[in-house]
C-alpha cells in the first residue's frame, strides 16, 4: 500500500524543471542509541544548493529531518545518514526503512568517522541477507556528470586508510550507498567549518550531486 507513496514523488524529479512543479524534499536520518545523527548541520543544504545549480534539480534547500521508524519517510525519495557514533535500529524501526528501500527509497550512509562498527550490525537488521559489497570504478555511481575514474574521493584524512565505497544490492538494485572513510559531508560544509581546499570541496560536492543523480535516475 506504501509503494505508490514514493513512487510518485520519483515521478516529479526531473532535471529539465518548471517553475511550476513542486521542490522535492529530501532529509537527514534521525537514530536512536546515542550517535550524533545531527552532524554536519550544513552539508545537507550546500549540496542541494549545488545540485540545483549544476544539475538543474528542484530540491527543497531546508534542512528536513525525518525518523527512521516513521512513516513520513515515504515522504523523501532520498534519506541522508551520518555521525560519528552509536546507532541502535529497533525491529519496528528497522522493518519500517528495509520497506522504504524496497519502495523506491534511497539511503546514503556517510561515515563521519567511526560509524563503520555500527551501520554494519544495524543495517544487517535491515536486509539480513544482504552483505556490504565495495563498488566497482566503473560502477555508474561514479560516472554520472561527474567522472571519478578511481572511485570516491578522499576529502579528510583519519587512519590513512583508502576511500571506499560499498552498497547494499537488492534484487539488482543499489538501495543504499556507504561512502566510507571519506567524509563527504565534511566536505559539503560550509568552507568556514573546515576550511577543507577549494579542490577538496568540489570533488566532495561533485560526488554528492552523482549520488542523487544516481539515486533519482535509477529509480
Amino acid at each position: 500500500m506504501l509503494k505508490p507513496i514514493v513512487g510518485i514523488v520519483l515521478v516529479l524529479i526531473s532535471f529539465e524543471v518548471t517553475q511550476a512543479q513542486p521542490k522535492i524534499k529530501i532529509a537527514k536520518l534521525k537514530y536512536e542509541g546515542g550517535g550524533d545523527w545531527y552532524a554536519n548541520k550544513t552539508a545537507l543544504p550546500n549540496l542541494i544548493e549545488f545540485c540545483n545549480s549544476n544539475l538543474l534539480t528542484n530540491l527543497d534547500t531546508r534542512d528536513e529531518l525525518v525518523e527512521v521508524g516513521s512513516p513520513e519517510i515515504y515522504l523523501y525519495p532520498f534519506v541522508y545518514m551520518t555521525g560519528h557514533g552509536n546507532i541502535d535500529f529497533s525491529t519496528n524501526q528497522a522493518q519500517n526503512l528495509r520497506n522504504y528501500l524496497l519502495s523506491g527509497g534511497f539511503l546514503h550512509i556517510d561515515d563521519n568517522y567511526g560509524l563503520d562498527q555500527f551501520v554494519r550490525l544495524e543495517m544487517k537488521k535491515v536486509f539480513p541477507e544482504l552483505e556490504f559489497i565495495e563498488l566497482p570504478f566503473d560502477h555508474d555511481i561514479y560516472n554520472q556528470k561527474y567522472k571519478f575514474t578511481e572511485g570516491l574521493p578522499k576529502i579528510h584524512q583519519h587512519d590513512g586508510k583508502p576511500s571506499q565505497g560499498f552498497g547494499l544490492i537488492y534484487e539488482g538494485r543499489l538501495v543504499c550507498f556507504y561512502s566510507y572513510e571519506s567524509d563527504l559531508g565534511n566536505g559539503w560544509e560550509d568552507q568556514i567549518v573546515y576550511n577543507d581546499p577549494e579542490e577538496k570541496r568540489q570533488q566532495a560536492l561533485q560526488m554528492g550531486a552523482n549520488i542523487i543523480s544516481y539515486a533519482f535516475m535509477s529509480n
